[in-house]
């Protein structure tokens, strides 16, 4: 196989290179992993993780792109993703005929149709391919693929090969956007899950039970879900370490809300849910936490209510 590129080596990112590198997708001397990040430490620390694997580390997004026919992306912003694609050094720069940009962010749609059309006006070609999952299935190759734009890049036997090494399911929808709004709709009712389960057990809490005893009678119905069982116990000892941070949950759910607007979608619950986050968001703290803190803005403000009565 040729070289594959990764940008971006952050909560998502590390993961994501890792299985490339443990599925022997790449990291052979004849294939190796390609990688660049912002913080140079994150690269050294992948080579430390894999010292038996060939690894290049470049200077510049432009330089990881230059060296490999296929490069993916996973940055945690718009912001950051805009500056490092497009600035003089970025992915764009580096992008010529033939080469393959395949882009794991959570974006606007508007983003990724325009990130596609400035790689397809350099004679490359896109794939949007946001996740669904976070640190924890990054990690093990349990991710699913979102994907749209080029079909022609995802049945590539290499592409193919990694999203096989980094998810457990790819689903493809067509026309290039149509794969983040998949992922808003995702990421939308996540968020409102959590921000309800968060009201439950405050409520469950305030009036006298058990909280633990809450989350065994939950997770013996129909309303179970492996969420719930995973960050449930966590919120109730208040340990909200991040595998998908809240601002970026926000962030998520405010384009999900937008999506709904522009296509006259009634979502007054998932907008309620929104604000919610959007308070706990204001918080520098509780922002960097996991979206499970949420929690905490709930029972403070469930605090204030009981004050003012």
């Amino acid at each position: 196989m040729p070289p594959v590129g990764f940008i971006g080596l952050g909560i998502m990112g590390e993961g994501m290179a890792g299985r490339l590198l443990s599925e022997n997708v790449a990291g052979s001397p004849d294939s190796p992993l390609v990688v660049w990040n912002r913080s140079g430490s994150k690269c050294q620390d992948l080579k430390e993780r894999f010292p038996e694997k060939s690894i290049e580390v470049k200077d510049t997004a432009r330089e990881v792109v230059e060296s490999c026919g296929i490069t993916f992306s996973m940055l945690s912003t718009p912001e950051a993703s805009r500056a490092v694609f497009e600035g003089p050094d970025g992915t764009l720069a580096g992008v010529t005929e033939g080469k393959f940009i395949i882009d794991c962010a959570t974006l606007a749609e508007s983003d990724m149709k325009r990130m596609s059309a400035q790689v397809e006006e350099k004679k490359g070609q896109f794939l949007e391919a946001p996740v669904s999952g976070s640190k924890g299935p990054a990690h093990v190759g349990q991710l699913i693929f979102l994907c749209a734009g080029s079909k022609s890049v995802c049945d590539d036997p290499t592409v193919q090969a990694s999203l096989k090494a980094m998810g457990k399911a790819t689903h493809f929808f067509g026309e290039i956007g149509r794969g983040t709004r998949a992922k808003l709709v995702v990421n939308s009712l996540m968020g409102t899950m959590m921000a309800a389960f968060g009201e439950s057990l405050a409520l469950a809490e305030s009036v006298g039970l058990d909280g633990g005893k809450m989350l065994e009678v939950i997770g013996q119905g129909a309303i179970q879900s492996p969420m719930y069982a995973l960050k449930g116990p966590k919120m109730l000892r208040k340990d909200h370490s991040p595998n998908f941070p809240l601002q970026h949950a926000h962030k998520d759910m405010k384009l999900a809300v937008d999506m709904a607007k522009e296509a006259g979608v009634e979502y007054s619950v998932t907008e309620g849910a929104e604000k919610l986050f959007s308070q706990a968001r204001e918080d520098e703290k509780l922002a960097e936490e996991d979206f499970s803190a949420v929690f905490e803005i709930i029972h403070k403000a469930s605090a204030n209510s009981s004050l003012e009565s």
